[in-house]
């Protein structure tokens, strides 16, 4: 039985050429009515009848993502009490309750089903990577459960029982290569953690960068509980990139980071690009990155109505990191999507929110601006923002999208993206 990052290796080592490979199960699309009918025999046993209701928030508290994961436990809280204080959903406060996903994508699992089958929660919030969401969902769909995932992640996904309210490939690295091309960048060198997200997103990569004329100059993995990129830096230093596109998540970017920088890198010299470093994360990173750039759809410095209050509020919570970002604000935003969802339906009944979703046009006025559930595919429409780390660790937007990008979680608009190559890709993801 091939993991993950193997599967993923062979897709993506075969693209061009012909491709012997055993297909994972990819799941059911979120509007594939069949499987959500075959979904809801699933008991459910979320009780209604108090005053109060059960949701799961799910986060990394211990174990290499907490860096990034903490952050996103805490905002949920913040959504959550702000929204009890408004009156509630469907006139019942919310009743959470938290658990450690521990950086460990088994206890995920586990963790999912005691929330669902124990705690008797109507929907859970979070996870950070693509393997934490993998790992939860065979799990929401086999129980009919429902979960609000945050963050940005490679795409080629959809499921009955999830919502995904961080970006997908068209939202973030599309845009982000956009931008790069704008530049001039002729040469580009791709660094990740080695599992689903990384491996599938530079394979997507790869083939948007031949249609931009970008030529792929290395790329170089490291598992996520590892920090030496020793090794890694110095082949970048000999293939002499215009860039370095960082697909590397958690704490293991601080050792990228310190490797870059021993190894005589400099953004002035060889800037990097990255996807899942932001606000918080850059101050961490035990140097200054200074500019640097990353790819998000939300950035504190954003100008919109909406996000003065937002940071506001963030910096007045108890245990705030103090800085606001694009995971964190994805999350607020999953719980306030969740509310308008279950008052469309009338009900907490998942089968119902998902029915919802699909009649009714719920949106929201997030700090990134006002967003919309596309409810065939769960994802939501959002801006794309390239942004430069200042000396203050913040970002100056250097280049933004002139109008909201609607979600093409299965890149079928795009025609660089072949369909052989996406069935291989979503195979191989699982």
């Amino acid at each position: 039985m091939f993991t993950t990052s193997k599967r993923i290796r062979m897709a993506t080592g075969a693209i061009g050429t012909t491709v012997i490979l055993v297909l994972a199960g990819c799941g059911a699309r979120a509007g594939d009515d069949t499987a959500a009918a075959g979904a809801s025999a699933a008991a459910s046993c979320v009780d209604t009848s108090g005053s109060t209701i059960k949701l799961g928030f799910l986060n990394s508290l211990t174990g290499g993502m907490a860096i990034s994961e903490k952050t996103v436990s805490n905002v949920l809280h913040m959504a959550a009490d702000e929204i009890n204080t408004s009156g509630g959903i469907l006139g019942k406060k919310i009743e959470y309750v938290q658990e450690d996903g521990a950086t460990d994508w088994p206890t995920f699992a586990e963790k999912t089903e005691k929330l669902l089958t124990q705690d008797c929660v109507a929907a859970i919030f979070g996870g950070w990577t693509s393997s934490s969401r993998k790992a939860v969902k065979p799990v929401v769909e086999k129980l009919n459960g429902l979960f609000f995932y945050p963050v940005q992640y490679e795409g080629l996904e959809s499921s009955p029982n999830i919502y995904y309210t961080g970006a997908t490939t068209n939202q973030q690295i599309i845009p982000a290569m956009d931008f790069l091309a704008s530049k001039g960048v002729k040469r580009l060198f791709l660094a990740g953690s080695d599992y689903v997200f990384p491996r599938t997103a530079n394979a997507i990569i790869k083939l948007y960068a031949a249609k931009l004329g970008i030529q792929i100059v290395g790329e170089e993995y490291v598992p996520l509980d590892k920090d030496d990129w020793t090794s890694q830096v110095a082949k970048i230093v000999a293939a002499k990139p215009d860039f370095i596109f960082n697909t590397i998540n958690g704490s293991s970017n601080v050792g990228f980071i310190k490797a870059y920088y021993d190894a005589g890198l400099t953004p002035a010299k060889t800037p990097i690009i990255s996807v899942s470093i932001a606000e918080e994360e850059a101050p961490a990173m035990g140097h200054a990155v200074t500019g640097n750039y990353a790819s998000w759809n939300y950035f504190q410095s954003l100008k919109t109505d909406t996000n003065p209050k937002f940071i506001q509020s963030w910096k007045a919570y108890p245990n705030s990191s103090g800085v606001t970002s694009d995971p964190m604000e994805a999350a607020y935003i999953s719980l306030y999507l969740y509310k308008s969802l279950v008052e469309a339906a009338g009900s907490f009944d998942v089968n119902a929110v998902n029915a919802a979703a699909k009649t009714h046009t719920i949106t929201f006025d997030a700090p990134e601006g006002k967003v919309t559930l596309n409810g065939k595919n769960h994802h939501i429409s959002k801006p794309g923002h390239i942004g430069q780390i200042n000396a203050d660790n913040q970002f100056d937007i250097v280049w933004a999208s002139d109008k909201f990008i609607e979600p093409d979680p299965y890149l079928e608009g795009y025609d660089w993206f072949p369909a052989d190559i996406r069935k291989q890709l979503v195979g191989a993801a699982g």
